[in-house]
């Protein structure tokens, strides 16, 4: 029976997660979240097998499923539509369970949500500080309030302000480019497939919803918070994509101004550590990644399954976090560091950098691809 209390900041993926994996070994986490409601929002992501496998030990996995696309394979092209790299997802999912798993970020939101007891779910509580109590972590709240609880899980995405006390040095970095997101109607566009296309413009990544819809995304080097970029409106990137192969243009005539949701890339440097005796952080807040591997919502998943396992493990859930942090902090460096260098790689703009790139990995024996994927892919549980 539980005695001591947890407490989750962040209702996210992490947050959410994390609260039902810690359901389904006997603890009832409350989760505070910042917004005044539990809106789904978002575009959409696409959910790797050590994702799903995770889902799977958690036991959501078939519920999640029901919710996404399965795209068979995954392309990068160059702006003329050539192939540069490709994945064939449905052998990869032989060996590593469901892989290149398509949602739309407000359906699995949704899907997480609909777990857990509403009256374990609290809003309009933004955390801006904690205190101690004795052995209890005291956290305060923009609104005023605070709350006592024995365990503190900081989940609350990258500008956390628990890890901003704990790790004052640690903020956010740019990654030197700036990102539009949409999800539109397909319409007449058929793609049954992920794929991203690399040119000199910049990137743009197209991924097929369930209910014929798709989420696509368009990179750009830019400097930090640049007006400009703010600014940006379709028109604007149908002019610097109006070159790139199709659908891009199809894709970008269907899209709606409104329908823009833009935002820098931004991550965090590994940090040293993650657990803080009683406080453990998660997700964004430990490890924020840019997006290129596409692991930055799969590594907050795989942290849920990962606590809980190492609770079960435990009787003192402090020893449980120590644990937790072994098992992760490697791992999730690995997924910080290489994400952040493919970015670096796949933004190159000078003509013969993007011609060498392009046709030096056409050359990369799939021996190589198959190791590399391994490594992003094996989970330890």
């Amino acid at each position: 029976m539980q005695t001591k209390t947890f407490a989750i900041l962040g209702g996210g993926i992490c947050g959410l997660s994390t609260a039902i994996a810690l359901r389904n070994i006997g603890i009832r986490a409350e989760v505070y979240e910042s917004a005044p409601q539990f809106r789904p929002l978002g575009a959409g992501l696409l959910l790797a097998a050590n994702a799903m496998r995770s889902f799977q030990k958690i036991g959501i996995a078939e519920k999640i499923a029901a919710r996404g696309r399965l795209l068979p394979r995954f392309f990068i092209f160059d702006d003329r539509g050539k192939v540069i790299t490709a994945a064939d997802a449905t052998a990869i999912g032989k060996k590593y369970g469901l892989h290149n798993f398509a949602i739309h970020r407000a359906d699995l939101h949704e899907a997480l949500a609909a777990e857990l007891d509403p009256a374990q779910l609290h809003t309009g509580k933004r955390a801006t500080g904690f205190s101690k109590n004795g052995a209890r972590t005291v956290v305060q709240f923009e609104d005023g309030s605070t709350i006592e609880t024995d365990y503190l899980l900081a989940a609350e995405g990258i500008h956390s302000a628990i890890r901003r006390q704990l790790l004052p040095d640690a903020g956010p970095r740019y990654a030197g480019y700036t990102c539009w997101r949409a999800v539109v109607d397909a319409g007449p566009v058929s793609q049954d497939f992920a794929s991203e296309t690399w040119g000199a413009a910049g990137r743009f990544g197209i991924v097929p919803l369930a209910g014929n819809r798709i989420y696509w995304f368009a990179v750009v080097n830019a400097p930090q918070n640049d007006r400009a970029m703010r600014d940006f409106r379709v028109a604007d990137l149908q002019r610097l994509f109006g070159k790139f192969h199709a659908p891009v243009s199809q894709i970008l005539a269907r899209t709606r101004d409104e329908d823009l949701i833009w935002n820098d890339i931004i991550d965090l440097q590994p940090l040293p550590r993650f657990a803080f005796g009683n406080i453990l952080l998660l997700g964004d807040a430990a490890h924020a990644t840019t997006p290129n591997m596409g692991q930055g919502a799969c590594q907050a998943i795989e942290d849920a399954a990962i606590l809980a396992d190492e609770l079960v493990k435990s009787q003192d859930p402090e020893a449980a976090f120590a644990a937790f942090e072994k098992r992760r902090l490697k791992r999730t460096r690995f997924i910080v560091e290489n994400s952040w260098s493919l970015g670096k790689v796949a933004q190159w703009e000078k003509p013969l950098l993007v011609f060498l790139r392009n046709n030096l990995l056409r050359l990369v024996p799939e021996r190589l691809n198959e190791r590399q994927l391994r490594a992003v892919l094996t989970t330890d549980f």
